[in-house]
């Protein structure tokens, strides 16, 4: 009571002012307080809006940490397992030779022959003996691999009786004995063919072609037969007697004991169809020869060798060709069958020994004739060669006995030429408006008419044809006329220059498309003026091997020919009208 007294008598005695500052100063106060706190809540907002963020760059921070370790732990791991690797033992490689009863297995390796394990990873029963094989460092099979691709080229001799293994010839003609790899199995092996040799294990896998023999030869039956030959119907005559009747009746032979023709030589100037009468005989051998009970076969193969590319800088390599072509044809031969090798361009490959300065001719000559007359036979087996030197072709070669049937082809008189042109203008041949109203229409007569003009215009012996004047050494005169020149391909090329004609003249729109006479004269025209440039030689001898001719030797050539149009002037005679050319 008293103090209370006494402070209200204190307030009494304070002054009013006094108190109203004092209370203004208490709210002041209390204003600040009650300000603060929203002050404080927004800087702890803040701050802790900061410590979010720092929060997040840490867990970044750790999350990169975290990636960068576990990549330098796989990196380690990586690092191990290259490290394990470089530090395991080599593995080895093998050649499978075969498996045994109890689950192991025969194989050559590091020049020793091998019984080893096999994992359970691989199936025995899939390997094949010549296989390569994988080995681990206690030398068991591990994993299969394929067939040797790599090695030696060995020539076949023959298959041993086993059927395993084969006799084989090295290229130092060493002779070996190998084992056959199961990858030829099903392969028809014969004597001549290239293997490869795996020279380790003496395992052979394939056969290899020998693509400088097979270039050589056309293993096949070529498509002509005599009709598309024209202007040797003698020739053809003696040739199918000698050559096609051993084989449509051998049972007459035998009952008269005559042998056929080992060999046929065709000579004469060249393009005069040698070649094609060689590829005829084969033809129709295939057509014609007989089995023994007389059922037709209708097969036969013709070898056709082209003689400079048998030839090789190499010693020996030739003769090896030789044999191996010889092999050939006794292997198609042994089945029963025909067998013609031509011999193209036959000087080439067996001239005459001691005639020239080189020495191929002194081997080549005597394995030739080693192949015709060694032990093993040419049953079956027609050597023909062609050739338009046959003054250089060994003597030896030539005899009886070896090639017995000489024929001459002789260059194309009237009547041939006249053959072999009407052989190349076939009665469907487009004909020139003009040619076919001047005979009504006639195809045949049309054609006819050209055959005769051209004919005549290249077979006249008169002023405008004379070619060369030749003089011998007796003193006598000759005057050589173009038709001395003329042959078979001579003929040819004159059609394909007409044909040429036609075409260029059509499409110029200078005419219809069709042949005319004039064609085939222009043509005639620039052939022979072809050969006037193209067969110019001051060599007496030269002149006589071009023409054929032989006998009395020339001592002096004059060639007689006026170089320019040969038809200028000249007029053709198409039926009832004339044409100037």
């Amino acid at each position: 009571m008293n103090n209370h007294e006494s402070q209200q008598g204190e307030s009494s005695a304070e002054d009013p002012k006094d108190q109203v500052a004092r209370l203004e100063r208490e709210i002041d106060v209390l204003r600040r307080k009650l300000a603060d706190p929203p002050r404080s809540s927004t800087i702890l907002e803040e701050r802790i809006v900061e410590l979010q963020t720092n929060l997040t760059g840490v867990t970044d921070q750790n999350e990169r940490l975290a990636s960068t370790l576990r990549e330098a732990r796989d990196q380690i791991v990586a690092l191990k397992e290259e490290v394990d690797r470089l530090a395991q033992p080599p593995a080895g490689f093998g050649t499978f030779l075969n498996q045994n009863e109890d689950g192991s297995a025969d194989i050559f390796t590091g020049g020793r022959k091998l019984r080893v394990n096999v994992s359970p990873n691989v199936d025995l029963d899939q390997l094949r003996r010549g296989q390569e094989v994988m080995l681990n460092e206690a030398l068991n099979i591990v994993d299969a691999m394929a067939f040797e691709r790599i090695g030696d080229i060995v020539t076949l001799k023959e298959i041993l009786e086993d059927g395993e293994r084969a006799l084989v010839i090295g290229h130092t003609d060493e002779h070996r004995v190998v084992q056959l790899a199961d990858s030829l199995d099903g392969s028809a092996l014969h004597s001549g063919d290239a293997l490869l040799l795996e020279p380790r294990s003496g395992n052979v896998f394939e056969v290899i072609p020998r693509t400088e023999v097979e270039e050589l030869v056309l293993d096949e039956v070529p498509d002509v037969d005599y009709q598309q030959i024209g202007g040797l119907s003698e020739q053809i005559t003696q040739i199918r007697n000698a050559v096609e009747l051993p084989y449509a009746h051998p049972e007459l032979f035998r009952q008269v004991s005559l042998r056929p023709p080992r060999g046929v030589l065709l000579y004469g100037p060249p393009g005069c169809g040698k070649t094609m009468i060689a590829k005829a005989i084969a033809n129709a051998l295939a057509k014609k020869a007989k089995l023994g009970a007389g059922r037709l076969r209708g097969k036969s193969y013709f070898l056709s060798i082209k003689g400079p590319e048998l030839l090789n800088m190499y010693v020996g390599e030739t003769e090896r060709k030789i044999r191996l072509i010889f092999q050939r044809a006794r292997e198609r031969a042994s089945e029963g069958m025909p067998v013609i090798v031509f011999f193209d361009e036959m000087e080439s490959l067996f001239r005459a020994r001691g005639r020239s300065g080189s020495d191929v001719e002194s081997t080549t000559v005597p394995q030739l004739l080693a192949e015709i007359d060694g032990v093993e036979g040419l049953n079956n087996v027609i050597v023909i060669g062609a050739s338009n030197r046959e003054d250089m072709i060994d003597p030896a070669v030539l005899r009886p006995g070896r090639l017995d049937l000489k024929i001459r082809i002789d260059r194309p008189d009237y009547k041939g030429a006249r053959e072999i042109l009407s052989k190349h203008l076939r009665p469907d041949e487009p004909i020139h408006p003009d040619d076919l109203d001047a005979y009504n229409g006639d195809t045949a007569a049309a054609l006819d008419n050209m055959i005769n003009l051209t004919i005549d215009y290249i077979y006249s012996n008169d002023a405008s044809n004379e070619f060369l004047e030749v003089r011998y050494e007796n003193n006598e005169r000759e005057i050589l006329y173009f038709s001395d020149f003329s042959s078979g391909a001579t003929i040819r090329n004159i059609v394909d220059r007409a044909k040429m004609f036609e075409i260029t003249r059509y499409l110029d729109g200078r005419g219809p498309l069709g042949l005319s006479a004039r064609d085939l004269l222009r043509a005639a025209a620039d052939e022979i003026r072809s050969i006037e440039d193209l067969t110019s030689s001051t060599n007496p001898d030269d002149w006589a091997r071009i023409s054929g001719r032989k006998g009395e030797k020339i001592s002096y050539v004059r060639t007689m020919t006026r170089h320019g149009s040969r038809l200028a002037g000249r007029s053709v005679e198409v039926g009832r009208s004339n044409y100037a050319l």
